[in-house]
């Protein structure tokens, strides 16, 4: 049953919880937006698919800012509440900390589970759509656009400048510079003192509908010096541009991407892993099985020690005595080439041995990202609730160092976990719970602190302190 110490504080929770996630989601957009802005320029992208791409980017972004929204939020309510004396209030009526905190960590629980929701199932499927989309605009080239004085040459074979544009279709003092191919042509000038630049219907081609100019022409070979040269004098004169692979005209199916570790939910991870285990087992005994099939001895190993054959040990003979004084050079290469052979197919087996082995780490990785992620909403709110019940500060400012501080804390541990993870330094579980491992002891000391009154950052306690410390010094050295 609900009381209304339980509505009290959940009010007071949500107010600054949804402000400070939505915040956040917009700080995360915009810095990564900062790393790809380079990539956004210039690309004739319309307002459709960049809202679609900020979209899935806002969706990918969930899971990463419900953690910090958690953490400021719960450090805000209660140095709120203990700044306005209620929390002091509340623990004389009898009733502990403990039981104060209790409907906010109902909550915690309840983002956990939204929090898990989203990596295992709506996250997957935005990364799949975001990569495939930011993929093709990368690959896009960018939107055709001449300038004033400058040669613009991102259409294949051609270089273009135009002196002055009275307005964007009607130019004047054009040169078109057309590159030479195959050998069969030089280059070639187009020269006119004016012309209209427009786009045909289908959006395919840039027309050039130029005036009073010159076209000058090379024919012939490139390795040969016997060519001819034209020139030839127009009065109207209509040059196509292919445009069509400019900007976004198709979209690449997700399919594409589909079987990428990120992209899958726990389900099809543990699918995965699975299958790369038992990869990895018959691949290292098929590897076993040629390696040791090329040598011949391997077959008579049994038959061949000491203890079946009955042989004393000086009887038996090295291997050059066995072979005439004629072979033994043709031997030798052939062992050289054989163990160099060898060498390189045990080579190439690590190699792809190591991969495989780094594939499964991955979706590992993976997998338990989307649990510590979601876990994170409850360890960090562990972190806030106390230390916002210590320090009895109230506002976003003296909340928001704290908040950034710990933060900082469990992203830093999270990516260093995760690439020693990687790098097979630390396990896949180790690596990436490395974080929770560590700030949950911190959450549980000032949960304690908290219930006790600590006085964990009060100056004036550390001012007594060490006044007392003075005193005790100056006591013995008398």
């Amino acid at each position: 049953m609900i009381k209304k110490l339980d509505k009290l504080i959940i009010k007071a929770f949500t107010g600054p919880f949804v402000m400070v996630f939505f915040l956040t989601l917009m700080v995360l957009l915009l810095q990564y937006f900062w790393l790809w802005v380079d990539e956004f320029v210039g690309k004739g992208l319309s307002t459709i698919i960049i809202l679609e791409f900020i979209w899935y980017q806002i969706v990918v972004l969930v899971p990463l800012a419900l953690p910090l929204a958690v953490l400021l939020s719960s450090l805000m309510t209660f140095g709120n509440l203990g700044e306005s004396m209620e929390l002091v209030a509340i623990k004389s009526s009898g009733i502990s900390l403990l039981r104060f905190m209790q409907p906010i960590f109902v909550v915690s629980i309840f983002l956990c589970g939204i929090a898990f929701l989203f990596s295992n199932n709506i996250v997957p499927v935005a990364i799949l759509k975001s990569q495939t989309l930011l993929a093709d605009i990368v690959w896009a080239k960018p939107s055709f656009d001449i300038k004033e004085g400058e040669f613009y040459d991102k259409i294949d074979g051609f270089s273009i400048k135009v002196g002055k544009k009275e307005t964007d279709s009607i130019v004047h003092d054009v040169i078109i510079y057309e590159r030479g191919y195959n050998n069969f042509m030089q280059d070639n000038f187009t020269v006119a003192k004016s012309g209209v630049m427009r786009t045909t219907t289908d959006k395919r081609f840039m027309e050039f509908h130029l005036k009073d100019g010159w076209r000058y022409q090379e024919r012939g070979t490139q390795l040969s010096t016997n060519t001819e040269f034209i020139r030839i004098k127009f009065d109207d004169y209509i040059k196509q541009f292919d445009i069509s692979t400019f900007g976004m005209r198709t979209r690449t199916s997700d399919s594409v991407n589909k079987d990428n570790f990120r992209m899958q939910s726990m389900r099809q991870l543990n699918h995965a892993i699975d299958s790369l285990e038992k990869g990895i087992t018959d691949y290292s005994k098929k590897v076993k099985q040629d390696v040791f099939s090329t040598f011949a001895f391997t077959n008579y190993l049994d038959s061949s020690s000491k203890k079946q054959t009955g042989l004393k040990l000086d009887s038996i003979k090295k291997f050059d005595q066995l072979i005439p004084d004629s072979a033994i050079s043709t031997v030798n290469q052939q062992a050289v080439l054989r163990i160099n052979s060898i060498t390189l197919n045990a080579e190439v087996a690590a190699s792809e041995f190591v991969s495989k082995q780094k594939e499964l780490r991955m979706h590992k990785i993976e997998w338990h990202k989307k649990i510590t992620y979601s876990v994170a909403c409850l360890v960090l709110f562990l972190i806030g609730a106390p230390l916002g019940a210590i320090i009895r500060k109230g506002g976003i400012g003296s909340s928001l160092v704290f908040a950034v501080v710990f933060f900082m804390i469990f992203y830093f541990l999270n990516t260093t976990g995760e690439k020693y993870a990687r790098e097979n330094i630390l396990s896949p579980v180790a690596g990436v719970w490395l974080s929770t491992l560590f700030l949950t002891p911190i959450g549980i000391f000032l949960t304690y602190k908290a219930m006790h009154d600590s006085q964990l950052f009060n100056k004036e306690f550390y001012f007594r302190f060490t006044r007392k410390m003075k005193l005790f010094f100056q006591s013995k050295n008398k």
